[in-house]
């Protein structure tokens, strides 16, 4: 089975005698993350994003179809991650990995389970057609941080991502192209992101934003997930090594100002792509055609 280049015992050495210096090798601080940018498809719900070297794409797409017997008035929302060797030879396609598993539960109890998108806004006609909403993870590059800008990456693209509008008629559904109707937004009720903590020394050393290597030398970590408003939707410890009930605590506070910076800068990110469409979109282009039109009208 192809697995990652793994580190000497000099460099685990030197990565845990720097820490203990209060060093890390790229000069961040402990709790820095590394650069973030965050970028937007043409197509509503396409997203990239780019944590350090790690990058990640997100695409969410919709269709109708019937909804689960037992949960008839509501839609459905899967959420699909995808490793692939292009990210780490220590992926193959088709087998799964410990680490497919863990961002695929992560997410799932970060994003779906706590009810962040409100999946009563996908029905249509109770028990008979509802929005089946699939979110795809693609990661195209890994070093370090997957779960964080994973979520990053999924949390806005729910935010971004539309879907057609409908109308209904009896038991006729009318699915309208976005050139008929402007698309619908989410109901998203709240914005959860993760905020992975790697421990060394016994948790006497917490990092934040843990690049391959460092992640590679951690004696394990903790991933808190939680919104803005400081209400935690998970947390998970991974590892053998203990963890002092003080610095589980200081992790979910320090977790809380990161929430609230990553939910200004995605919301930054989304309001500049909305006044950017806005400008050159689809109102500016049935504008233009209106023009066309009445110019062509004889005076």
């Amino acid at each position: 089975m192809p697995r990652e280049v793994e580190l000497s015992l000099n460099e685990r050495e030197f990565i845990a005698s720097a820490l203990r210096e209060n060093i890390r090798l790229d000069g961040r601080a402990f709790d820095a993350y590394r650069n973030l940018s965050l970028d937007f498809g043409e197509e509503y719900g396409v997203v990239n994003v780019q944590l350090g070297k790690t990058k990640v794409v997100v695409r969410v797409s919709a269709e109708v179809t019937t909804p689960f017997p037992d949960r008839k008035f509501d839609g459905i929302f899967q959420i699909s991650t995808e490793l692939s060797p292009m990210a780490s030879p220590a992926f193959e396609i088709g087998r799964q990995t410990d680490i497919e598993i863990l961002l695929s539960r992560l997410l799932e109890k970060s994003i779906r389970r706590s009810g962040a998108l409100d999946t009563e806004s996908l029905c249509i006609v109770a028990g008979s057609k509802c929005f089946a909403l699939r979110a795809d993870v693609h990661v195209l590059d890994h070093d370090g941080g997957l779960i964080d800008a994973c979520c990053i990456a999924l949390i806005a693209a729910l935010q971004h991502f539309r879907r057609p509008d409908v109308s209904v008629e009896g038991e006729d559904v009318t699915v309208y192209d976005i050139r008929e109707r402007e698309p619908v937004k989410l109901a998203m009720q709240h914005h959860p992101f993760c905020v992975t903590f790697s421990y060394y020394e016994h948790g006497e050393i917490v990092l934040i934003d843990a690049n391959l290597a460092e992640e590679n030398v951690r004696e394990g970590e903790i991933v808190v997930s939680m919104n803005r408003h400081g209400e935690v939707c998970q947390i998970a410890k991974y590892g053998g090594a203990p963890v002092d009930p003080l610095t589980m605590l200081n992790c979910t506070t320090v977790a809380h100002e990161k929430v609230k910076t990553l939910h200004q800068f995605v919301q930054g990110k989304l309001d500049a792509d909305e006044k950017r469409r806005d400008k050159g979109g689809l109102m500016a282009e049935l504008s233009s055609e209106n023009s066309r039109e009445l110019a062509a009208i004889p005076g």
